[in-house]
């Protein structure tokens, strides 16, 4: 059934929609979409930008770690040698 309204059938019920709702309800609810679709864009890009935030705080965190020596535990302190220390007492 509605694939055969065509362009008459629409003009049809356009003008029944705006004598029933008059052109200031129509024009306000437009509005009203219009500032959802802004709003839902708006949260798009907000997503995309603290997505994209949070991939370069992991980058960044991965090159530091990368540039750290490994810790290697034989019993010496970096500084001085505690092992030598021990074997002249």
């Amino acid at each position: 059934m509605l694939n055969n309204i065509g362009l008459p059938g629409l003009l049809l019920i356009a003008v029944v929609v705006l004598v029933l709702f008059g052109r200031g309800k129509i024009s306000s609810l437009m509005g009203e979409v219009g500032k959802g679709i802004t709003s839902f864009k708006k949260g798009i890009s907000e997503g995309e930008e603290e997505t994209k935030r949070t991939d370069d705080i992991k980058h960044v965190d991965e090159v530091h770690h990368a540039d750290l020596p490994e810790h290697t535990d034989q019993g010496t302190h970096p500084k001085t040698d505690l092992k030598a220390d021990k074997d002249r007492v």
